[in-house]
């Protein structure tokens, strides 16, 4: 899937960057709320004890944590992202629960610096639709992978079944001009047949696709903004140089949106979601 026109790759990565070491913290606190997408990928990987396992897009480790409990005790973990400051969050948290088979590298999922055929597995949590060449990091994923490993990644499933993601966008998209250059979409991997297309390019068989779907629960609309901040990368990034008059009237906006979420007994809101979760085999 080819980028927009007049799209920076290098700004766009520059931004993601800055918009993730930002949230690194709060994107770790946030992890029960994709707790089911996340073991619905870990089991897609097929994960065994003694693994050798690269994370993609890693963030503070999240998947990688749960993947080194599967591949114990002989197993290893790389943990990558662009994000330097999620990664030293991720090896905080490993270092605290004594977690020795996890290790963290800055790496840029399109460029990996690791030989070929060196793991097993390879996974990517929400990460492919993010990156600017899908292709070309597909291609790296691959050839890193031994003969007859996997890859396991998940995407969002198509936008009108993502509220989580949807109703602030359309927040965003209502109260600010379009933007110059329009930034890949979130949603481009949305159905089956699109990420089934692009793993098979990819030259990977044995492609599955499953939907996942999932419920967030919001004490407040507050909650909900921030816990879409927490997601939104190099978006919030450029949300957070926005006047305060303006990102009040985000909030607001976006407490409007949600009443349709309203929890039937009151309390807060429940925001549905739709993930894919996708394997193949080298």
């Amino acid at each position: 899937m080819s980028a927009p026109a007049g799209f920076d790759a290098q700004r766009f990565k520059a931004q993601e960057r800055a918009g993730f070491n930002r949230i690194a913290a709060r994107y770790a606190e946030g992890a029960h709320l994709r707790a089911d997408l996340a073991a619905a990928l870990l089991n897609a990987a097929e994960l065994a004890p003694g693994q050798r396992v690269l994370d993609l897009a890693s963030g503070p480790g999240l998947l990688a944590r749960d993947a080194a409990t599967r591949i114990a005790p002989d197993g290893w973990v790389l943990a990558s992202d662009i994000a330097e400051d999620m990664l030293a969050e991720g090896a905080r948290r490993a270092t605290a629960e004594g977690r020795c088979s996890l290790t963290f590298a800055a790496a840029d999922a399109e460029h990996l610096c690791l030989p070929d055929a060196s793991v097993d597995r390879v996974l990517a949590g929400l990460a492919l639709f993010m990156f600017p060449h899908p292709e070309q990091a597909l291609a790296e994923m691959r050839r890193v992978l031994r003969p007859g490993g996997r890859v396991a990644l998940s995407v969002w499933g198509p936008r009108e079944a993502v509220p989580l993601i949807s109703r602030a966008q359309d927040c965003i998209a209502r109260l600010l001009p379009a933007p110059k250059v329009a930034r890949p979409s979130v949603f481009r991997f949305g159905d089956a047949a699109t990420i089934t297309a692009a793993l098979d390019a990819a030259g990977f068989s044995d492609v599955r696709v499953t939907p996942c779907p999932f419920t967030c629960r919001f004490a407040t609309a507050d909650a909900y903004w921030q816990a879409f901040l927490d997601l939104a990368g190099g978006a919030a990034e450029a949300l957070s140089r926005l006047p305060e008059d303006t990102q009040r009237a985000l909030r607001e906006a976006v407490a409007t949106e949600l009443d349709a979420h309203r929890a039937a007994d009151g309390s807060g809101y429940v925001v549905d979601a739709l993930a894919l979760v996708a394997s193949a085999r080298k």
